[in-house]
Parts: structure tokens; C-alpha cells; sequence
């Protein structure tokens, strides 16, 4: 019998796995070097440490960033777009940016299709669905000769109002395949993004197509491996949703999957808010590249409808989360007499210089191996041993110039990374009208828990958490999630106008089609549940809120609309500080969410090691000076209270406690990090 449940991480520097033993309720995780020639064997690497046998396997998950890389490296694929005559540069037009209005360096994103790469076509709905002209067939078929004799592999089909009726952006896709075959690419706005806005549907649509031949020919080859390998079960994709689903509807919506590594640690969060009783977190993943930020607000993660990467928008459900180039392999150097930090990488390879393959720049790895924070005889959990004598040297090239000692030197690096980081941080809670300081801080990846007690200080939060296998637990998160789906509708009434029946309705026919793809995707009949909501907005205004429904037939019910006006009106407080109760509300967009539980078995039972009796000390900088400090392995800490300074080594990363905090271990294995009262 198949009994392990495995999830996969590939980050910049390193590639996560977890395994989790159904028999056991034991957890495992691996970690090894990703190999960007062939991410897979990265993969193999980590796997084949905690399962012998792949045909041992009940369920797989992984995230991968193949569709965000090609994005944010621009290396995707040659895209020709199909747009309406007469309105077929609306992604150069694209929205003024009312935020920077004043702002004389504001330069508008380079959009991914060039103006001689977008074809005119003609035809044209109206906005009420109804054909105003028939669809120019002849130059559909004329763009796909153009483009068989160019070499063009990806279409983008954004056509006018298709989201109200799509027959026209059907039959150009029937057409287009008649001309080229199966093999390419054909992106349709209406199925990338069945809503409204013209400029980010078809901004939606462009980037599966840019991006979605990468993400497919990734997954594809990924599982053809795993097949090799005789697993016997589908793999799974993390979305950017937060939800799963088989790689066949993967590289079928590939758009879905664009921040699909990423959201593993905002789930991770979610389950272990729920295990903790703590509702608001704040959730810190720092690997050796990027600093990711999310947010569990109210014991769930923060999912917007929308998002927007490199300036281009994008129309389809997302964990919010915020990120800046900041991690362990982050370059230190001088511009210009100041000290500079990131956002470029040493990445795996060469990597920082104290991991002896070839990297002489500084980074934010180096400087703490030099303030003694890290363990170089036992990193990963002693995979690797560390240089010091080659990381002393990398920081002297930046800190000579200054007149500055080594020590001095690390220190800076280190503040000028957190004080990044904790930018991040208020960029996504004090800039929305959140305190931090009433939030708990969870932190992971393999450098979050070394600065996550500093980023506190900064930000007054008294509370730091840092769960089992911080290096790997947005893979940790993969396995805590569920099946998703998600169907939106336009609907655009006042709310005097709305046929409640009508609406109740169109809720059931969505939540039904919901509820079809969930099951076709291999949940049973009874871990299958659905989610309603709408966007609504104040009349006149020009941006929505997501109002969660109770059910589909809520609108049936006595003084729906009041409640449903009453309960915008909450959000729209706490969102912007001030409603306008009273105020005329109106309905854009409804939204059905299916859900579909995978079985899973409850974790084993953690039980603390006794307390050791002979703990290692050695001298590690905090405020410029050198200080005795406790050295601990994790899997020997005690139910105890552990005084600061101390730090914590484990296999996946390495928790820093400076003074003026306490740590200790609560009955689920996370080290607790506390402020002291006088700190």
C-alpha cells in the first residue's frame, strides 16, 4: 500500500522536500541544491533521501515558479494577439497610473507583445452580448499564416466583450486550429478571465500565453520523470489561489499556477493559525533569494481577485503577497559611498562565498557566518560546512573601503536587509490600515527564523513563532491544502435593480459547475463544499470589494440586499477607515468557489526531548559587540524556557534569538519567541 504524501519547493538556492507518513503521522524533510540546468534532478535529490520507492507514494504536490520566472526574466514565448479592429492597442494604452500622477520618473511597463505583433480582426459584440458584426474569418485564418510563417508558437484571442459572448473568440480559436494543429498555444481572454475590464482581461490572457508553453513543458517533462519512476498517482500544482489541482488541468490553466511557489507558506500559515488558535499572522518567508510576505487574517489568508506583476495586471484569484529581492544570497555592495543590499542574487551557484564554489561578492549569508550566527560546521543540518575564513574575506571587499571592521560591516548588511524586509512588511499591513503589532510573526524558509526576532523589534511585535521545518514548510503547506476551483460571472446591477431569483439562480448554475470540475479532479462526493461571494462597490465608485454569501439562495431571503449592503459597508470600514451607510451599493461580479478535501491522516503526537544538560556556548555580535551565546539543536530542546541570547540549528535554517526575548517550545513543536517585559 502506497503510504507516504509528498510536496516539493524549488526555490532559487535550494529545493524543499516533505514527506509525511500516513501510518506514523511522521513528518520528514529534505533539502538539497537546485540545479537550474535540470530542476528535477534537484528534486530527485531531496526526494529520494525520504522515500526509497516512489511507488510508495499516495499523493504528490508541487510549486513551481516556472511561469513567474519567465515573466520576471522575460523569456517566455513570442506571443501574436488577435485583438478587435478599432480597439486593438488597448495593452499599449493600457491605465494611467492616478497613484503617480506626479511622478516624473514614472515609466509605464513594457508590455510583453509589440504593436507590429497585434492583429486587427474584425467583428464586434456589444457590451449587452449582442453581435454587432459578424467575425472576419479570413483574417483570423490571414494572422495564422502570418504567424506558421514567422515561427509563432502562443495566441492570445482578446476580442471585445467576450465575457458577455464568446462565440467570437470560439470560432477564431476553431480556425486556428484548423491552420496550425494541436501544438501551439491559443489563449482565449474569456476562458483566461471571464470578466470585465477590457485591458486586464486581455493583459490576463497575453500572459498565459507568454508564459504558458514554459510552465507546460516544465510540468510535462516532470511528470514523465516521475512516470519513469513508476509513481502511481496524478501529480498535483499548487495555484496561485491557494487551492490544488492535477497537472492535466495545470498546463490546461497555466496562468493559475503563475505564483503557485510562493503560496505554499500563506497555507502552511492558515493551518497552522488553526492548530494554534492564533488568528491574525503575519507570515515571513525569507530563502535565498526573495522575502515573501502574507497575511492570515481572521484564521484565513488574504485572497484578492486580482493581482499585478511587473505593472501588468491580471484578473484571477490570489493569495496576496508581497515580495522583495532580499535572502541569504543577496550581493552587498557599495553605490555611489552608500551600502546596498540585494535584490541581486548569488543564487545556487556560485551561491555566497562561504559555500566554496567560486562566489567571492558578499551576501547576507556571508555577513551572518561572520557575526556567528550561523553554525558552519553544521548548515542544512550538516550538508555542508561552511567558510569562514571565505565569507571574512568577500565582506572585507565592501567594509575596507568604509574604513569599517569586518564585524561592523556584517552587522550593516544585516540591518540594511532587515530594514528592507520590514518595509515589506508595513507595505502590506500598516499602508492597508493593519497593525503589525497585533499580529503574531511566522517565520520560515531557510533565513526567515535568522531575522525574524530583529524584524519584530522593528515593528513592535512581541510575538515570534517559528514552526517545524521552517526551510521547507511552504512545502509543508502544499499538503494542508484542498482541491479549487473557482467560476466568476459578471452581473452588473444596482441593487434596486436585482432580480434576487434571478441571482440565486445564476449562483446555483455556477456552484454546480464548480462542484463538477472539483469531483472531476478526484474528490469524493462527500469532501466536496462551496463558497459564494460578490463584488460590490458604492455606486459610482470605480473598484469593488469581495463580500462573502452565505449560499447560493441567500438572495431568496427577507432583506438580503440590506444585509448584503450592511456587510460591504464592515469591509469597506475596516479596508478604508470610513462607509457610507445608506449609500446606493451595486453588484459587478459573482463569484463560486468549489472546495474538495483530499484524504489525509492527522500528524503523530510531538513529545519535547528532555532538557540537555551541557549546552555549547560561543561568541555571536548583537549591537556591536561580541557575546556569549547558547548554541541549541532543535530536536534536543526541552519544554523549558530558554533565556537570550541563544541560537537554535536545525536541519532546514537557524533561528536567532537576541537579548531581550525567551524562547521555548509549545506542545506542537513551534518555537515560541517572546519579548521579555523589559525589553
Amino acid at each position: 500500500m502506497s503510504r507516504y504524501r509528498v510536496s516539493m519547493d524549488i526555490g532559487g538556492t535550494f529545493t524543499d522536500v516533505i514527506s509525511y507518513d500516513e501510518d506514523s503521522g511522521e513528518y520528514r524533510a529534505g533539502k538539497s541544491s537546485t540545479t537550474p540546468h535540470d530542476l528535477t534532478a534537484g528534486v530527485f535529490a531531496a526526494m529520494d533521501a525520504l522515500v526509497a520507492d516512489p511507488r510508495d507514494i499516495s499523493f504528490m504536490v508541487h510549486g513551481t515558479t516556472q511561469g513567474l520566472n519567465a515573466l520576471l526574466t522575460r523569456r517566455g514565448e513570442r506571443v501574436l494577439v488577435l485583438a478587435t479592429e478599432g480597439a486593438s492597442h488597448q495593452l499599449h494604452i493600457a491605465r494611467g497610473p492616478r497613484w503617480r500622477l506626479y511622478d516624473l520618473h514614472y515609466r509605464k511597463p513594457e508590455p510583453l507583445v509589440p504593436l507590429q505583433d497585434i492583429v486587427p480582426i474584425g467583428g464586434r459584440f456589444s457590451a449587452e452580448g449582442v453581435e454587432l458584426s459578424a467575425l472576419d474569418e479570413e483574417a483570423v485564418r490571414a494572422a495564422a499564416a502570418r504567424g506558421r510563417a514567422e515561427g509563432v508558437t502562443a495566441y492570445a484571442v482578446c476580442l471585445l466583450f467576450s465575457f458577455r459572448s464568446p462565440q467570437h473568440e470560439l470560432r477564431a480559436e476553431e480556425i486556428l486550429r484548423e491552420e496550425l494543429g494541436a501544438e501551439v498555444t491559443i489563449s482565449l481572454s474569456h476562458r483566461a478571465a471571464k470578466e470585465w475590464r477590457e485591458y486586464e482581461r486581455s493583459s490576463s490572457a497575453v500572459v498565459e500565453a507568454y508564459t504558458g508553453p514554459v510552465v507546460r513543458r516544465y510540468l510535462t517533462k516532470l511528470e514523465d520523470s516521475l512516470t519513469q519512476r513508476q509513481l502511481p498517482v496524478p501529480l498535483h500544482v499548487m495555484q496561485s489561489s491557494g487551492g490544488i489541482l492535477t497537472v492535466d488541468s495545470a498546463r490546461q490553466r497555466p496562468l493559475q499556477t503563475l505564483l503557485s511557489g510562493p503560496v505554499g507558506g500563506a497555507m502552511g500559515g492558515a493551518a497552522l493559525s488553526a492548530s494554534l488558535g492564533r488568528p491574525n499572522l503575519i507570515c515571513v518567508d525569507m530563502g535565498g533569494t526573495s522575502f515573501d510576505v502574507s497575511l492570515i487574517v481572521d484564521g484565513q489568508p488574504d485572497v484578492s481577485p486580482e493581482t499585478e506583476l511587473e505593472g501588468l495586471p491580471m484578473l484571477m484569484p490570489v493569495v496576496n503577497i508581497h515580495t522583495v529581492g532580499a535572502g541569504g544570497g543577496s550581493v552587498a555592495y557599495l553605490e555611489q559611498g552608500g551600502l546596498r543590499v540585494g535584490p541581486r542574487s548569488a543564487g545556487a551557484t556560485p551561491g555566497p562565498a562561504c559555500y566554496g564554489r567560486g562566489g567571492t561578492e558578499p551576501t547576507v549569508t556571508d555577513a551572518n557566518l561572520v557575526l556567528g550566527r550561523v553554525d558552519p560546521s553544521w548548515f542544512a543540518g550538516g550538508q555542508m560546512s561552511l567558510d569562514v575564513q571565505a565569507a571574512r574575506t568577500a565582506v572585507a571587499t565592501v567594509a575596507e573601503p568604509l574604513g569599517l571592521s569586518v564585524e561592523a560591516m556584517a552587522e550593516g548588511i544585516c540591518d540594511v536587509a532587515n530594514a528592507k524586509m520590514a518595509q515589506a512588511i508595513r507595505t502590506i499591513t500598516v499602508a492597508r490600515g493593519i497593525e503589525p503589532r497585533s499580529f503574531s510573526l511566522v517565520a520560515f524558509g531557510g533565513a526567515g527564523p535568522m531575522h525574524a526576532v530583529f524584524l519584530a523589534q522593528e515593528l513592535g511585535i512581541r510575538e515570534v513563532l517559528v514552526p517545524r521545518f521552517p526551510g521547507a514548510f511552504s512545502a509543508w503547506g502544499m499538503l494542508q491544502t484542498s482541491i479549487r476551483h473557482d467560476e466568476t460571472e459578471p452581473y452588473y446591477f444596482r441593487d434596486e435593480d436585482i432580480d434576487t431569483a434571478d441571482m440565486a439562480a445564476r449562483l446555483r448554475r455556477m456552484g454546480a459547475h464548480a462542484l463538477d470540475f472539483v469531483r472531476a479532479e478526484g474528490v469524493g462526493e462527500d469532501s466536496a463544499r462551496i463558497s459564494f461571494s460578490a463584488d460590490v462597490r458604492y455606486v459610482a465608485q470605480e473598484y469593488t470589494l469581495t463580500v462573502p454569501l452565505l449560499e447560493a439562495d441567500e438572495p431568496m431571503e427577507a432583506g438580503f440586499l440590506a444585509s448584503l449592503a450592511a456587510r460591504f459597508g464592515e469591509q469597506h470600514k475596516t479596508r478604508f477607515g470610513h462607509a457610507n451607510d445608506g449609500a446606493p451599493i451595486e453588484v459587478v461580479a459573482l463569484r463560486a468557489t468549489g472546495l474538495g478535501d483530499l484524504l489525509r491522516a492527522a500528524p503523530g503526537a510531538f513529545t519535547p526531548a528532555p532538557a540537555s544538560e551541557q549546552v555549547p556556548t560561543s561568541q555571536v555580535w548583537f549591537a556591536g559587540q561580541a557575546m556569549p551565546t547558547s548554541l541549541h539543536r532543535r530536536a534536543g530542546l526541552g519544554a523549558a524556557a530558554i533565556a537570550s541570547p541563544t541560537v537554535v540549528v536545525e536541519e532546514t535554517a537557524t533561528t536567532v534569538v537576541p537579548p531581550g526575548f525567551s524562547v521555548a517550545v509549545d506542545e506542537r513543536g513551534t518555537l515560541v519567541i517572546t519579548a521579555e517585559e523589559n525589553a
